[in-house]
């Protein structure tokens, strides 16, 4: 079955409650006594929720396997929980779970145990949960439903800005103890009111890990640019990666085809979108582990660009109506998204990558001079994101000609008329074909 919009919705509220439930049911066999686990202050974990959206939006289509399905759920919420790890990590600067006492873990953010947990649980709620309470919601008259969603999700809206602004006050309130300047003082002050003081002491019950003065430790800056894996080194790495995988796709394409055809992913450029995301993807989440073996590595970026790969065919399909590129033609595949061949392909790229490519662009991208490297940076961050929302709008433009819909323009604004004249005649059937020759339009 497929989701709409609202269904997603609620079934984000809802296992964000179960999930809260289940968490302080935990707590409390271990403690003794009532803990709010959740991250918020209202009776959710919202983590438990991006997971349920996750599964409702990627995995119907594996519902006619359940080992498949059992798969995708492991791997997606796998990824999920790392990442939400990695970030809170940053946050508080130290974990607020760690599995590093289970076997068969990575960086004590996810463990083999609880990860093949997701994958049950991908199966049952995929396969009886989510349809028993889709046709319990689907009884709720679409405009209550439609209310009753904008009051939750305004509330927890609310709810996330409170416990954000009590982390800083966590922060500020550490810098003043270390006698920091005057004017973080008085920020410092006005956070520390009633409502954060509460915040703050939940937040240090439900997470003892949790420590305001080595959150605010003092990091002295650093004249290297991009130095480590800085968010100005992903993106490098992603421009680099985009222009390099798009320079491969077209060689092997003439290699295997005997045709030289355009890989890009955008209008304007030989940039390949996927494998930018991959090269920063893949170095954010393995960068820690780039000394370990060739076979764990080859490993890891087997599962993670397979999962990758089948998540932007899905995400294409969903967005644009589009699909770029089907493999149903090749054995072991999967709905013509993935294949094994190429999936062992990408976890030889990541190998590639970390061991012999990652080191040297980086030693190359740190020899920048800090200020130039920062302008050069924003300026290619500016003609990255306008490249691809161009690139997206001619996408939606050149699926709705291709789809009969441009019979119903009488009923658009003359703004809009405007915006699809300009695409019509900057970015017609033939350019878009050219730059996109693989590409097949969903009906």
């Amino acid at each position: 079955m497929t989701y709409n919009l609202l269904q997603i919705s609620w079934l984000f509220f809802i296992y964000s409650f179960a999930g809260w439930c289940i968490e302080v049911c935990a707590a409390a066999l271990q403690r003794r006594k009532f803990i709010n686990r959740g991250f918020v202050n209202s009776p959710l974990c919202p983590i438990y929720g991006f997971g349920s959206a996750l599964f409702a939006i990627f995995l119907p289509e594996l519902t006619e396997n359940p080992f498949f399905l059992f798969l995708g759920g492991m791997l997606m919420a796998a990824v999920l929980e790392y990442l939400t790890g990695l970030a809170l990590e940053k946050i508080f600067h130290q974990k607020l779970w760690d599995y590093s006492h289970i076997r068969f873990n990575i960086g004590g953010y996810i463990c083999l145990r609880y990860c093949l947990l997701w994958g049950i649980l991908a199966v049952i709620t995929m396969l009886f949960v989510n349809p028993l309470l889709c046709s319990l919601l689907d009884l709720i008259p679409e405009f209550l439903s439609t209310v009753l969603l904008w009051v939750l999700w305004g509330l927890l809206a609310v709810d996330f800005i409170t416990t954000a602004v009590s982390v800083l006050g966590m922060k500020s309130r550490a810098r003043r103890l270390s006698q920091l300047t005057e004017g973080m003082q008085e920020t410092s002050k006005l956070l520390e009111n009633a409502l954060t003081k509460r915040v703050q002491s939940r937040m240090q019950k439900s997470f003892p890990a949790i420590n305001p003065q080595a959150a605010a430790a003092k990091k002295e800056k650093s004249q290297v640019f991009a130095q480590g894996c800085s968010f100005y080194k992903l993106f490098c790495l992603f421009f680099i990666g985009s222009f390099l995988g798009d320079i491969v796709e077209t060689i092997f394409c003439y290699i295997t085809a005997g045709e030289l055809m355009s890989r890009s992913s955008v209008v304007y450029g030989p940039f390949s979108i996927v494998w930018g995301l991959a090269c920063a993807l893949l170095t954010g989440l393995l960068y820690r582990y780039k000394d370990k073996s060739d076979g764990y590595i080859f490993a890891a970026g087997t599962l993670l660009g397979g999962a990758y790969e089948y998540i932007c065919s899905v995400f294409t399909e969903l967005v644009f109506g589009t699909i770029f590129w089907d493999y149903s033609g090749y054995t072991f595949n999967l709905g013509g998204r993935i294949n094994l061949l190429f999936c062992f392909f990408w976890g030889i790229a990541a190998i590639v990558w970390l061991k012999l490519l990652y080191p040297r662009l980086s030693c190359l991208i740190e020899k920048l001079p800090k200020r130039f490297g920062t302008i050069l940076c924003n300026f290619l961050i500016v003609f990255m994101v306008f490249n691809m929302a161009i690139s997206a709008a001619a996408l939606a433009r050149y699926t709705d000609r291709n789809t009969q819909k441009p019979a119903a323009e009488q009923n658009v604004s003359q703004a809009a008329q405007a915006v699809n004249s300009f695409l019509d005649s900057h970015f017609p059937d033939e350019r878009m074909e050219r730059i996109y020759p693989n590409a097949k339009i969903v009906n």
